[in-house]
C-alpha cells in the first residue's frame, strides 16, 4: 500500500462481488470482482484476485488478474505474478519480469530507446 497510509479496506479472498465498487481511501482486493472499481487512494490487487472491469485509483498495484482498463493519477505496477488485459492511462508504469500485459499505454512518460 502507499507509504503513510494507515489502514486499507479489504475485499477478502472468499468474496465474489458483482457490481461497482467505489470509495475513499485505499483498497486491497483479494476477491473476485465483476464490475468497475474506483477509489481515491491506492488500489492493490493481491495475488489470486480477479477483477473484470475498469479500475481507477491514485496508484495501482496488480499482483492478480485484471481484465479491464486502468486509470491512475500516479504509477501502475504489474508485479511478476500480475496480469493485465486492457489499456493503461497513468503517469508511470512498472512491469516486473514475469508480469503479463496486453493493451495500450497512454502516458506522458518517455520509453527508453531500447523499446521505443
Amino acid at each position: 500500500m502507499a507509504k503513510g497510509s494507515t489502514e486499507a479496506a479489504v475485499l477478502g479472498s472468499g468474496l465474489r462481488v458483482r457490481g461497482r465498487v467505489h470509495g475513499d481511501g485505499d483498497l486491497r482486493i483479494e476477491a473476485h470482482v465483476e464490475g468497475d472499481v474506483t477509489v481515491s487512494g491506492a488500489l492493490e490487487l493481491a495475488e489470486g484476485a480477479e477483477v473484470r472491469g475498469g479500475v481507477s485509483a491514485r496508484t495501482i498495484t496488480i499482483a492478480g488478474a485484471l481484465e479491464g482498463d486502468v486509470a491512475s493519477r500516479g504509477e501502475v505496477v504489474i508485479t511478476a505474478t500480475g496480469s493485465l488485459r486492457g489499456d493503461i492511462e497513468a503517469s508511470g508504469l512498472v512491469l516486473e519480469e514475469g508480469g503479463n500485459f496486453q493493451g495500450t499505454i497512454a502516458s506522458d512518460f518517455e520509453l527508453p530507446d531500447a523499446i521505443a
